[in-house]
């Protein structure tokens, strides 16, 4: 089992964004530090307490900043973009990375993405996706012409070999970079597409019963497309935090971002999505007993690293195995950082050697 970080980008609403930003590759140079094989960076338009337009403007960044953990997009919400630009911006980055690029796509699925970009109609942003993708695939395949007229774009590149103007730029890694498509619903139709085209399945933990519903969801993809799907490649996102005992680990979760995070932003979100039932261990639960102290002992990953160790190699074990563990980062920058830095020193270097074993 291999270790990386997914950064939302979650900060507090009131702090800038450049702020936000510093705290983000600081992350990332400590994931390098550290060992982390990859970094994620999410992309949102309308999240104050998640604000990153441009995943890849901070990767390019980071890029700089590191020498060996590999980054990308988590995700680019593909019916949001003009796919040719974005496959030309992606290729370009690739070159820029040297290699290290990852490129994770998603459908965008919050209410005001939807409005904002006119995909209020059942399963837009899902045909939208898939559409992007055929265009972005096309135009990163040198030998294919592209002529495309679909339901929501009509592209054409230009090939003119020997011409001053033609298409001229292709991915670094061939044919392209690793493809992983980010999905939350326990019952996820982009998992359904990403097994059916053999991409990383990249899931959201909510509950043991929704990660079983994810993998489902990759089968049925891949036996539509005659596939076997890889469990090495499915990347699951956590809620982590490690400290040396127990109580040091609840403390800075509950006292600290993770706490407020939960409480003020991830809660209410998933209420007003309908989505909070997902998290209750008892069908009379009421919402309002859905708290980041409620959630803390029983969704998040926190403890000691024997703690922590013990809860990933149960999860392995129930889900049927997965490959990447992404730790799900917090903005820890004004309140305890030392203490979210020991918490990734800890999960590369004691938590992650006693999971050697897992296969």
């Amino acid at each position: 089992m291999e270790l990386g970080l997914f950064e939302m980008t979650a900060h507090p609403p009131e702090r800038s964004m450049f702020d936000g930003a510093q705290w983000d590759l600081q992350m990332i140079r400590w994931a390098d530090e550290y060992g982390y094989s990859e970094a994620w960076i999410g992309e949102h338009f309308f999240e104050p307490w998640e604000p990153c337009p441009a995943p890849d403007l901070l990767i390019a960044q980071a890029l700089q900043e590191t020498t060996r953990i590999r980054l990308g997009a988590g995700a680019h919400l593909l019916p949001c973009h003009h796919p040719m630009s974005l496959a030309y911006r992606v290729a370009f980055l690739d070159h820029l990375s040297q290699g290290r690029l990852n490129f994770g796509v998603g459908a965008a699925a919050g209410k005001a993405e939807l409005k904002a970009f006119e995909m209020e109609a059942p399963n837009q942003n899902r045909e939208k996706m898939e559409e992007a993708l055929d265009i972005i695939l096309a135009v990163w395949d040198p030998d294919k012409e592209v002529d495309f007229k679909g339901k929501y774009w009509n592209v054409a590149r230009t090939d003119n070999p020997g011409s001053l103007h033609t298409s001229h730029i292709y991915p670094f890694q061939k044919p392209h970079p690793p493809l992983g498509i980010a999905g939350f619903s326990p019952k996820s139709p982009s998992l359904t597409v990403a097994g059916r085209r053999g991409f990383w399945p990249m899931s959201f933990f909510l509950n043991l019963d929704g990660l079983l519903m994810n993998w489902q969801s990759v089968e049925e993809g891949a036996a539509e497309a005659g596939r076997t799907p890889d469990r090495k490649q499915w990347r699951i996102v956590l809620p982590m935090l490690v400290a040396d005992t127990d109580e040091e680990a609840r403390d800075a979760a509950l006292n600290g971002f993770y706490g407020r995070y939960y409480d003020q932003f991830f809660v209410p979100t998933m209420t007003e999505l309908g989505a909070i039932p997902l998290f209750k261990n008892r069908p009379d639960m009421a919402d309002s007993e859905v708290t980041a102290a409620y959630l803390a002992d029983t969704n998040w990953f926190i403890g000691s690293p024997d703690t922590v160790a013990r809860k990933l190699e149960k999860l392995h074990a129930d889900t049927g195995g997965f490959g990447v563990v992404l730790q799900l980062a917090m903005d820890y920058s004004k309140d305890r950082s030392e203490a979210w830095r020991r918490s990734m020193q800890l999960l590369a270097e004691e938590v992650m050697p006693r999971l050697r074993h897992l296969n």
